[in-house]
């Protein structure tokens, strides 16, 4: 019986072709294909008052948009516990200090009442985070930082291709990202972008991207380097190569077909799992969400049981994610009420969703969550 893991790219021919091409040419490094790529994809999330800078991981961006925001020592960024680690990292990285907040119980997205109790003279920033196939409340997100003058960080690796309120994600927010790592619903194996407001913002983001390196994207995009440069800003190895741009513009191209494939498994599982009294599902109706997992809810005392009884399947299964303030690293991080994400963190389980998914794949996920002993 073949295994059917939690995720699986939609890679064919034309990722091959892409990476011949690059290969073929042999410039290998940052070039012609990232510049082609960052207006690729500055026209997908339409928009002409934003400005696209491509990098070499989702962290990556994370990382420089807070720094773009001026979060540094002293600073504290409030986030959801119930975030990727990446967002973490990220803030320690600029010298400040992660505040955990709780969630809502029904979106899983960040609780921005609970927010707004935790700010403090010291809150700088805010990140928000799109999760799996549900989307946050931006309007009330803008309002919030509008009214204490903090700026966003809209974590969009999960929403990417997706509408709020009919604006493509990426196109509204203060400062946004997306990952294109091994396992996203559109993979450039690995890289992710950064998406500002402002010339200003995104010419710092050029530098700081190639180790502090005034070189004009102009001449890198013609598979060039200049010779002579300044350097004005701290910098990080954090470019795209012309490989990964090229598998990413590949993608994009069959981005409609990822998309609506993925539409219809998460609304077949919703269907399906309705007749499953201990089971929660997504509350979404999928039609401008274009998912990246599909998770449950299940109680947290049969959990570990349904996984094993799926494993023995040969069905994988993964938790998506451990709360952040249940690291080590983490755990003297100032924090608000996290009830909501500790019974979260116990109860979540993502099955297996792949773009262009084969039915008799989909129909064994189903029976296996319907011959589970639910006692």
């Amino acid at each position: 019986m073949e295994f059917i893991p939690v995720f699986r790219p939609l890679l064919g021919c034309e990722e091959k072709e892409a990476c011949n091409q690059v290969l073929d040419i042999g410039w290998l490094g940052m070039g012609k294909n990232v510049g082609e790529f960052e207006n690729e994809l500055q026209n997908f999330i339409e928009t002409k008052d934003r400005f696209v800078a491509c990098v070499s991981t989702g962290h990556a961006a994370l990382h420089l948009g807070l720094i773009v925001a001026g979060v540094g020592p002293g600073d504290e960024v409030i986030t959801p516990s119930f975030n990727n680690i990446a967002d973490f990292q990220a803030i320690l990285a600029t010298g400040a200090s992660p505040v955990f907040c709780d969630i809502e119980n029904d979106t899983l997205c960040i609780d921005l009442d609970k927010a707004e109790k935790l700010i403090t003279p010291r809150t700088k920033a805010l990140i928000v985070m799109d999760y799996d196939c549900v989307l946050c409340d931006h309007d009330r997100i803008r309002d919030l930082a509008e009214k204490y003058n903090l700026r966003v960080i809209h974590d969009a690796a999960h929403s990417f291709g997706s509408r709020y309120k009919g604006k493509r994600i990426g196109s509204f927010s203060d400062i946004c990202m997306f990952s294109f790592d091994p396992v996203k619903t559109l993979t450039c194996i690995d890289g992710g972008a950064l998406i500002v407001r402002s010339e200003e913002e995104i010419e710092k983001i050029y530098e700081m991207r190639l180790v502090g390196m005034g070189q004009p994207p102009k001449i890198m995009y013609q598979n060039q380097r200049a010779w002579t440069y300044d350097v004005r800003h701290i910098g990080y190895r954090y470019h795209m190569a012309n490989l990964h741009a090229k598998i990413g513009s590949a993608q994009l191209a069959k981005f409609n077909e990822i998309s609506s494939s993925r539409q219809f498994v998460c609304k077949y599982y919703n269907e399906q799992f309705k007749e499953l009294e201990k089971v929660v599902t997504p509350k979404t109706d999928f039609n401008d969400i274009t998912p990246f997992l599909y998770y449950i809810r299940v109680p947290a005392s049969v959990r570990e049981g349904l996984r094993e009884h799926l494993r023995e399947l040969n069905i994988d299964t993964g938790i998506h994610w451990q709360p952040g303030h249940w690291f080590s690293l983490f755990k003297n991080c100032r924090k608000g009420d996290l009830s909501v994400t500790d019974t979260i963190g116990n109860e979540i389980l993502s099955l297996p969703l792949h773009s262009c998914m084969n039915d008799e794949h989909i129909e064994r996920v189903v029976k296996g969550l319907k011959s589970f002993n639910w006692g």
